[in-house]
Formats: structure tokens, C-alpha cells, sequence
């Protein structure tokens, strides 16, 4: 029974469900904690900006408990990310130059190494540390193998009898050129197609001990391509497990942390508020069903739930906690928001410039084109801490306008003057401020645009683009998709959190 009963137990609705999917999705992502280290804590919040707000009394916890409760959210985020970033790749570890971890393992290794070249030295030779290097690979080459595999299996296990091997050993009978020779024939038939110039070099070395070494560094590329094969052909798979295994781990955090739903509350408690209040309506669209006083009826609870996800589109990450159920996806909430700052910039850089460009230049849709890659090229470094905003602004006026006179020149049209060349260029440098109008206009026809977007769902036919976004039409969908797409997995997941804090 959860600790705080004043929060959802969202368990014990969902024990009709198969625990053998929870089990699988469990193991799967069981011991992989150090893939997602680096994940969480990207996107964790500062802690020394803001104070936390004590909803919940703080509750003491042992040192086993934390250590429980950050590995189940460890594995919680990795099953998260698996699921939700389809281009997710596990990378070989590389530890860091110099580090005392890489340095210790460097030695070990030498020394391993040194004590196999010994042995072989011998007159006769030690087979010893041969022959368990060769039972690691055997194990390994198994690993491979899909069930259908029979024939590879058999093959692997006949010339790779460790007892048969043993005993060719202790009477001088042993070849290992001749089982290295058959480990990199296994290897190059069931290596990835990437692997093969790889394996390819292995024939090329002579020397034993270090073919063995280089043996051991293609199986541990072999081991990473595997996985990564593996998380590729269960993806699709997983996505209804994922939901249930979220929500079963985020249950078990919220029973340990009975505070873990403050930010939540607070982040939807802001949003009705909006709502009802008609808050910041210039700044951010107002979902359907809104009322317009404080003394109207309650908003739409999915309205309220669209709401919120668009002002987290406008969050300020430096000043204010991410709420705790979206923290897995801070990192892409700000991208999605770096993206459509960039298109708000663009937007109206480019309404300004076909504004007062003649009508014959606007509607050359090659000219708008290349204008368009021209702006988003010097925008590109937007979310570097050196990127100056009015300097770009200032570069791309002077570019806007060569491209406009040289355009003009083509078609035959009146040149700018040189006092219209100063009026762009000034409207074009007041973009860099929030506050300006035309700004201030793309901004709001943008969120329009999306909280139509996610209130539509899959239906047909989608929200067209509001006047002025036409150029930037293309960019704008494919943030929509992935935008649509993080909010709608968030819901399958943690509605039901939203919906006992609504009601």
C-alpha cells in the first residue's frame, strides 16, 4: 500500500497485466545502468536555483533505500529511452585518458598478457591460460547464435571441446594457429557487415598472443553490435510493456518519495489556472474549453493536460524544476524549444523580408527557398553560450538584402533604395527581441498551430498552417510530429497520475 494515500496507486489497476512482459522488459534493461548515467544527469534540474516545495512531510531514507530507488530509476530511464529515441545505440565504454580506472585496466591487462607470452614461451608450452581464453571465446561465439543456428552450434562446440583440447595439450598434439584460424572464420560469419574488415585483419597477424588480443577486441565490438540488434527487433515490441513498466517503477519511487508528484501538481495546477484566468493569452494559445473568468467552470481536464505540455515549450530550465514525470524527456523538451525559437526567428525574418520585397519575388519559390537556407544557416549556432542573437540579426540583414537586390536585378524589377535597404534591415535586427511585434506574432501562430496539432491526435484532416508560416510549413510539421509523439507516450504513461490531480 503506498505510503501517501492522498497520491494515485496506479499498481493495483494494473495487476491484470501480464507480469511475464514486466519480467522480460526487467531484464532487459537489468545491469545496463551505466548506458543511461550520462542521460539523467543531462537532464536533471539545478538544485541550487530553486527550493523544493514540501507538499508532503520529508520523510527520512537509508542508504540501501536510495541506492534501490536510483537504480529503478536508472532502469526506468533506459527502457524510457530505448523505447522513445529511435536512433538509441549502445556504445562501446571508453574510459577517459588518463583516468586512474583506465590506467589500472591497461596494467592488468599487460599483465595478463605478459603471463600468457610467458607460458607459451615454455619448452613445452603452457596451455593453461590458452585454453580458458578459448573457453571464454567458445562461450562467447554461442552467445551469437539465434535458436535456428544448429549446424553453427555444433560446429562451435566439436572444435572447441575444451576437453578434447586439454588433452591434445598434455600430449604436444595442440595447434592453436589452427583454432585461431577456425575462431576467425566463426567470427567473420557471424559478424555484422561493418565487422568485416575487422576480421579481416586478424589474418593478418602471426603472432599468438597478440592475434588473441585483437580476437577479444573484435568479440567485444561483436558483443555491442548484438545488443544493439537485439534493442532494434524488440523495439516495436515494447512500447505497451514500456508503459506498464514506467508506470510500476514510477509507482514504486512514488511509495518511497511521497513528494515525488510536487512539481507535477504544481506544473497542472498553473496551467488550469491559465486556463480559467485567460493568462498570458498573447504568449501562449488557450486550449479548448477554457473559461474565461476565475468564476467559470473547471477546463476540460485533456485541455488542461495540452496546455501544460505547450508551456513546457517556453520553460525557463534554468529558474524552475522540470516537473518530475516529463524529466526523462527535459533534454528533448528543450531541443523541441531551441527548434521553435529558431522558427519564430526565422518566420519572421522571412515575413519581413517578402513584406516589403515586390510580389513577384515572394512567390518565387526557388528565391524563398534559398533565402530560407541562407537564415537558418546563420542561425544554426543558436544554442551555443557565444551565439549573439543581434549579431546574426545584423549579418543577416546585410545578406537578406544582396539576395533581395540580386533577385530583383533578375527579374527585371526596381532595385531597393537605399533608405529601404535601412528600413529591413532595422525590422530585421528588432527580431532579436521578444517583445517585438512581428515576433511576437510567429510565436503565437506557432503554438496555435501545435495545440491544434495535439488536440487533432491522428485525425484527419491535420490543422493548416496559420498565415505567415507558410516558408518555414515543412520545419514546423517535423517538430509537431516529435512533439506530438513525446506528449502522447507521456500520457499512456502517467495520465492517470494527471487525471487524480485534476479531479
Amino acid at each position: 500500500m503506498s505510503e501517501n494515500p492522498g497520491k494515485p496507486n496506479i499498481n493495483e489497476a494494473g495487476k491484470s497485466k501480464s507480469n511475464d512482459s514486466e519480467q522480460d522488459l526487467e531484464d532487459a534493461v537489468e545491469g545496463s545502468d551505466e548506458a543511461v548515467q550520462k542521460t539523467i544527469k543531462s537532464v536533471s534540474p539545478s538544485t541550487q536555483r530553486v527550493q523544493r516545495p514540501h507538499s508532503s512531510p520529508p520523510r527520512f531514507v537509508t542508504v540501501e533505500e536510495l541506492l534501490e530507488t536510483a537504480k529503478g530509476v536508472t532502469n526506468m530511464a533506459l527502457a524510457h529511452e530505448i523505447v522513445v529515441n529511435g536512433d538509441f545505440r549502445i556504445k562501446p565504454v571508453e574510459l577517459p585518458e588518463d583516468s586512474l580506472e583506465k590506467r589500472v585496466k591497461e596494467i592488468v591487462h599487460k599483465a595478463f598478457w605478459d603471463c600468457l607470452s610467458v607460458q607459451l614461451s615454455e619448452e613445452p608450452p603452457t596451455y593453461d591460460h590458452a585454453i580458458k581464453l578459448v573457453g571464454e571465446i567458445k562461450e562467447t561465439l554461442l552467445s551469437f547464435l539465434l535458436p535456428g543456428h544448429t549446424r553453427l552450434r555444433n560446429q562451435i562446440t566439436e572444435v572447441l571441446d575444451l576437453d578434447l583440447i586439454k588433452q591434445e595439450a598434455e600430449n604436444g598434439a595442440l595447434d592453436i594457429s589452427k583454432l585461431a584460424e577456425f575462431i576467425i572464420g566463426m567470427m567473420g560469419t557471424l559478424c555484422a557487415p561493418a565487422r568485416d574488415e575487422e576480421v579481416r585483419k586478424l589474418k593478418d597477424i602471426k603472432e599468438i598472443v597478440p592475434l588473441f588480443r585483437a580476437i577479444f577486441s573484435v568479440l567485444d565490438l561483436m558483443k555491442v553490435d548484438m545488443a544493439n540488434f537485439a534493442v532494434t527487433s524488440i523495439r516495436p515490441h515494447l512500447m505497451q510493456q514500456s508503459v506498464d513498466y514506467e508506470r510500476k517503477k514510477f509507482q514504486q519511487l512514488l511509495e518511497k518519495q511521497p513528494n515525488s508528484l510536487d512539481f507535477v501538481t504544481q506544473w497542472l495546477e498553473e496551467a488550469a489556472d491559465d486556463l480559467m484566468n485567460q493568462k498570458y493569452k498573447n504568449a501562449l494559445p488557450a486550449g479548448g474549453g477554457a473559461a474565461g473568468s476565475g468564476d467559470g467552470p473547471m477546463p476540460n481536464p485533456v485541455a488542461v493536460q495540452n496546455y501544460a505540455y505547450l508551456k513546457l515549450l517556453k520553460w525557463d530550465h534554468l529558474q524552475r524544476p522540470f516537473p518530475e514525470t516529463v524529466l526523462m524527456d527535459q533534454a528533448r523538451f528543450q531541443e523541441l524549444q531551441l527548434q521553435l525559437e529558431q522558427l519564430t526567428i526565422l518566420g519572421a525574418v522571412l515575413l519581413v523580408t517578402f513584406s516589403m520585397a515586390a510580389p513577384g519575388i515572394s512567390s518565387q519559390a526557388d528565391f524563398a527557398e534559398k533565402l530560407k537556407m541562407i537564415v537558418k544557416v546563420l542561425l544554426t549556432d543558436t544554442h551555443l553560450p557565444s551565439f549573439h542573437l543581434k549579431d546574426a540579426l545584423t549579418t543577416i540583414g546585410e545578406k537578406v538584402c544582396l539576395e533581395v537586390s540580386s533577385c530583383l536585378a533578375l527579374c527585371g524589377l526596381t532595385a531597393f533604395s537605399t533608405e529601404k535597404e535601412a528600413v529591413l534591415k532595422g525590422q530585421i535586427q528588432s527580431v532579436a527581441s521578444p517583445d517585438d511585434p512581428i515576433r511576437r506574432i510567429m510565436d503565437s501562430r506557432i503554438l496555435i498551430f501545435l495545440e491544434g496539432y495535439l488536440a487533432s491526435g491522428h485525425q484527419k484532416p491535420l490543422p493548416t498552417v496559420p498565415g505567415g508560416l507558410g516558408p518555414v510549413q515543412k520545419e514546423l510539421e517535423e517538430v509537431a510530429i516529435k512533439f506530438v509523439r513525446l506528449v502522447n507516450y507521456n500520457k499512456m504513461v502517467f495520465s492517470p497520475y494527471y487525471d487524480a490531480i485534476l479531479s
